[in-house]
C-alpha cells in the first residue's frame, strides 16, 4: 500500500464464501483516504471465511480472508506479515507452518494450461495471455464467458491498448446471443489451519473498537419533483475533511496581486520547443510549483504540521497539488521531494499525476505525505479564493485566473499605463501556529520570485 499508508476501508466483497477464486482474481475493493484498489489473490482456491465485512476499516498487516487450496493447505488473501488462528485442536510448529506456505506457493507457480475457447462450465485462464487484463475485466469476462481468444481480438481504449472495463461491456452488449458460462465447480478439499510465518497476532474482526455506525433516513421530496441523490463514497470524504479541517484549524487569509507578464511571455515563447524536444506539455502549474518549493525553504516554518501541542518540522518539501476530477470529486495527488526538482522534472510530475488522477489510476502513496498544498481555482475561471487546508498542514495558496488587465508600469523615464499578466495569490493559514507576519510574507516571497523571472531563462 505505500510506506505512509496505515489502514483502509473495505468498500465492498466480490467474492462470498465458498466461492472459487483464480489467481490473480479480485477479491474485494478496498479504499484510503481517496484512492480505490482491488486486493488480487495470489492464489487459486476456495474463499473459506471472511474475516472483516464491508465498511469496516482494517490496518495494514491484516489479514483479510482465507483462501482453501486444492491441495488441503491454505493461504492468507494478502501480503502482509499477520497471523490468523483458525481454532483447531492443536497449535502447528515452525516447520509445519512453513511447509504450509511453501506446498501454497508451490500451487500458485504450478503451470496451467491455456484454454483456446470458452467451454460451458470449464474456467477460463486469463493469466496466461500475452496480452494484460486487469483483475476486474478479467473477471466480467469469466461471468460472461468470454473466451481468451475473444479477449484479446478486443481492442482496448486503455494505457498501452488495453482493455477497459468499458471496453469489455460494449462488445458484450454489441454481441449476438451471447453464452453465459457455467460457474466453475470447486473441488473437493480439506480443512486446514492457516498461519502466515510471523508472531504478530491479528485480532478477530469481532474485537475491533470500531463504533457501530447509524444510517440516516434517506431525506423525501415534498413536492415529489425534487431528485435525492446520495452522496458518493469520495464526496463523503471530502465533507468529512473539510469540516474536520475548520474545525481544527483556525483559518485566516492573506491576498496579493502579482505580475506575471514575464512567466506569461517565457512560456508562450518556450512553450513548443520544450513539448518538441522534452515531449511534455508546459504548463503553467509546474512553474509555479517550482516557485512555491523555492519560497518553502526559504520559511521552513510554513512546511510544518501541528501534533498536539507540538510542532512537527517537515524535512521534505512534498507539495500537494489539488485536481479536479470528470466526476467533479477533488484529489490532491503529491509531488515528493519538489524542491529537489528541476522544471522538467516538476513538468513531468505534475503531468503524470494529473493524467493518472483523471483517469482513476493513482497509487495510495501517490496523495500521502504531502506537507504544503497548491490548488489552482484560475482553471474554472475564479479570481481568488478562500482555500481550506489540507490537513494536518498549516497552509495551502490558491492560483488565481491570470487576466489581462492596465496597470501603472514604474520606470526611469516616468510611469505609463501598460496592459499587463496578473494574477491573485490566496494564502489560507493555520492561526494556530502561523502569524499574520510569516503567512503574509511567504506569500509575498512568492509574488517576488514570480515577478523576478527570468525571461532569458532555459529550460
Amino acid at each position: 500500500m505505500g510506506e505512509s499508508v496505515a489502514e483502509a476501508t473495505i468498500t465492498n466483497w466480490l467474492k462470498e464464501v465458498g466461492d472459487r477464486i483464480e489467481v490473480d482474481e479480485a477479491v474485494l475493493e478496498i479504499a484510503t483516504d481517496k484512492v480505490d484498489s482491488e486486493i488480487p489473490s495470489e492464489v487459486s482456491g476456495v474463499l473459506v471465511e471472511k474475516l472483516f465485512q464491508k465498511d469496516d476499516l482494517v490496518q495494514v498487516g491484516q489479514t483479510l480472508a482465507i483462501i482453501e487450496t486444492e491441495g488441503g493447505a491454505a493461504a492468507v488473501a494478502q501480503e502482509a506479515p499477520a497471523v490468523v488462528e483458525v481454532p483447531t485442536p492443536a497449535v502447528p510448529s515452525v516447520e509445519a507452518v512453513t511447509k504450509t506456505v511453501e506446498n501454497a506457493r508451490e500451487f500458485v507457480a504450478a503451470p496451467v494450461a491455456v484454454i483456446p475457447s470458452a467451454v460451458e462450465g470449464q474456467p477460463q485462464d486469463y493469466t496466461h495471455s500475452e496480452k494484460f487484463f486487469s483483475p476486474l475485466v478479467r473477471n466480467i469476462a469469466k461471468e460472461e464467458g468470454i473466451s481468451v481468444a475473444e479477449l484479446e481480438s478486443i481492442a482496448g481504449t486503455g494505457n498501452e491498448g488495453r482493455v477497459t472495463k468499458n471496453d469489455l461491456l460494449d462488445y458484450i452488449k454489441n454481441k449476438v446471443n451471447t453464452p453465459v458460462a457455467a460457474a466453475p465447480v470447486a473441488p473437493a478439499v480439506s480443512h486446514a489451519q492457516v498461519v502466515t510465518p510471523s508472531a504478530v497476532e491479528v485480532p478477530h474482526p469481532t474485537t475491533n473498537n470500531q463504533q457501530p455506525t447509524t444510517t440516516k433516513a434517506a431525506p423525501v421530496s415534498v413536492n415529489g419533483q425534487d431528485e435525492i441523490v446520495e452522496m458518493d463514497r469520495m464526496r463523503k470524504l471530502i465533507a468529512g475533511y473539510m469540516v474536520q479541517s475548520v474545525q481544527t484549524s483556525a483559518h485566516v487569509q492573506s491576498f496579493i496581486e502579482v505580475d506575471v507578464t514575464a512567466i506569461w511571455d517565457w512560456r508562450e515563447k518556450n512553450k513548443n520547443a520544450f513539448e518538441k524536444r522534452e515531449g511534455e506539455k508546459l504548463t503553467f502549474t509546474p512553474i509555479f510549483m517550482e516557485i512555491v518549493a523555492k519560497a518553502l525553504k526559504d520559511f521552513p516554518m510554513m512546511n510544518i504540521s501541528v501534533d498536539g501541542d507540538y510542532i512537527v518540522k517537515k524535512k521534505n518539501i512534498n507539495l500537494g497539488m489539488a485536481a479536479a476530477l470528470p466526476n467533479g470529486n477533488l484529489i490532491v495527488p503529491v509531488i515528493k521531494n519538489a524542491d529537489q526538482l528541476n522544471l522538467l522534472g516538476m513538468a513531468k510530475a505534475v503531468n503524470d499525476l494529473g493524467n493518472r488522477a483523471k483517469a482513476g489510476k493513482l497509487k495510495p502513496d501517490d496523495t500521502q505525505g504531502g506537507t504544503y498544498t497548491v490548488t489552482n481555482v484560475g482553471t474554472f475561471g475564479s479570481v481568488f479564493g478562500t482555500p481550506i487546508i489540507n490537513q494536518p498542514q498549516v497552509g495551502i495558496l490558491a492560483l488565481g485566473a491570470i487576466r489581462k488587465v492596465p496597470a501603472v508600469i514604474e520606470t526611469p523615464e516616468g510611469d505609463f499605463i501598460g496592459i499587463r499578466k496578473k494574477m491573485f495569490l490566496s494564502h489560507s493559514y493555520d492561526h494556530r501556529v502561523v502569524d499574520g507576519a510569516l503567512g503574509g510574507s511567504f506569500v509575498k516571497r512568492v509574488a517576488e520570485y514570480m515577478e523576478a523571472f527570468d525571461e532569458n531563462r532555459s529550460f
